[in-house]
């Protein structure tokens, strides 16, 4: 029996989940022969080539991002620009968990303001990683608190799905931002309540092999079983240069908020400029890109992976199918709650979906049946950004695979330590939106 394009659809991401969330494939094996064999079976045929294509076509611009964007900021911590600011980190938090972990909800949240994912996982984990191993902190918690704020960063008109959610429905950005900004800040005091609650349970189990002295971890033993930094190599500091690299990293996060050019860019005029300036010989160039090929290369390899997954999910309508098949499973007579209902499915939806092919494949569908019942398209948009912070989470997006190869851990070790506390903060944030109106419960 010949099986649909949604239940395919259904199936193809099933499989891959299983696979990657047991171990029994790697990610770039499953995001490349999963779709290519339920590709096969949906009898796409030779269209599969045109399919992967398109889709890393489309990833492309991200792949050249992420090469620039993890080179530039490897010089600048070659260079000791965070020197300083880990120093001062470390003073304000000292040894104790608590604070660490607060300090880095609050200086995430701070440095997500450009709107960037990459950008932010690179700068909060260098800054944070050394802290976390001098005490022994479970580096998944730093994981963990970095895409929750991020995602709710996300929600900013210049951070991208809400961009995408506001021209997917034709509203103004501004009309699905602003009624969303108290629920965004009730799901911030909820991140921050979690950090607390780390930070309290990290106290206690480090305790037991160390001592507590002012709330703080201290002691021999304070390391745990964490990882120890790499020494660092001799003389590949530029310390003389700190002002240099600070006003070029502050001109390269002021350049992204402005937009005042297309990312990968900046990225690479900044990188080009940091490796002249801070190593002029070409063979201490080549010596830093070489330092830091692997985390370039494993990154751009997942990315297009990605971008083949989703160009075979799109290309032979699966997604679609998909989507077309969830809204004809609702009843009419829960129409009225189509604007909660999106908010809940967002969840599932935006973890195994592309953000362009949620926001341009599924939300106009499910705002032109809204529209049926009453509920205006704004509403749909602003319900639709409740999942993010699920989505960070997404098996299908590059800052994920970047963050947890920075800190050494393994993703689907990620996404079972934070999913549970990524789908609390979702549920707060919506709650929080229908109390305060920015999503109706019911459209009478």
């Amino acid at each position: 029996m010949m099986l649909s394009p949604a239940m395919l659809g259904t199936l193809m991401i099933a499989t891959f989940m299983v696979l990657i969330m047991t171990k029994r494939m790697s990610a770039i094996t499953a995001l490349l022969a999963v779709p290519i064999l339920f590709g096969l079976m949906a009898g796409a045929g030779a269209g599969l080539g045109r399919m992967i294509l398109d889709g890393v076509l489309q990833v492309a611009p991200t792949a050249l991002m992420l090469t620039f964007a993890v080179l530039y900021f490897a010089i600048m911590m070659d260079a000791g620009l965070f020197d300083p600011l880990v120093r001062r980190v470390l003073a304000a938090v000292g040894d104790d968990p608590v604070r660490i972990a607060l300090g880095t909800a609050l200086l995430t949240t701070v440095v997500s303001l450009d709107g960037d994912g990459t950008t932010t996982a690179l700068i909060i984990i260098t800054a944070f990683l050394p802290v976390y191993r001098r005490i022994g902190m479970n580096p998944l918690i730093l994981a963990t608190l970095l895409g929750l704020c991020n995602s709710l960063m996300n929600y900013i008109p210049w951070g991208g799905p809400s961009a995408r959610a506001a021209a997917a429905v034709g509203v103004d950005l501004m009309h699905v931002f602003g009624p969303l900004i108290p629920a965004m800040l009730a799901g911030f005091a909820t991140i921050f309540l979690l950090a607390w609650m780390f930070g309290r349970s990290e106290r206690r189990r480090l305790a037991v092999a160390g001592h507590v002295t002012n709330g703080g971890i201290t002691g021999p033993q304070a390391g745990g079983n964490a990882p120890v930094p790499p020494p660092v190599e001799e003389g590949i500091r530029r310390p003389r240069l700190f002002w240099f690299n600070l006003a070029l990293t502050l001109a390269l996060v002021l350049g992204m908020v402005l937009g005042l050019a297309p990312l990968p860019v900046m990225m690479m005029g900044a990188f080009s400029i940091a490796a002249t300036v801070n190593y002029p010989r070409l063979k201490d160039q080549k010596a830093r890109i070489a330092a830091h090929a692997d985390n370039v290369v494993n990154v751009v390899v997942l990315i297009f992976a990605a971008g083949a997954f989703t160009g075979i999910l799109n290309g032979t309508g699966m997604a679609d199918a998909m989507a077309g098949a969830a809204l004809s499973v609702i009843p009419p007579s829960i129409g009225s709650y189509l604007a909660p209902i999106t908010a809940l499915a967002s969840m599932p939806l935006t973890f195994v979906m592309s953000n362009d092919a949620y926001y341009f494949g599924v939300v106009p569908v499910v705002a032109s049946t809204a529209a049926g019942y009453g509920i205006a398209p704004e509403v749909i948009a602003r319900a639709s950004l409740i999942g993010q912070p699920v989505h960070a989470l997404s098996p299908l997006l590059a800052p994920i695979y970047l963050a947890c190869g920075l800190l050494g851990v393994d993703v689907a070790d990620a996404q079972r330590f934070a999913l549970k506390w990524a789908i609390l903060v979702s549920l707060v944030v919506l709650v929080a939106a229908l109390a305060t109106g920015a999503i109706p419960l019911y459209a009478g």
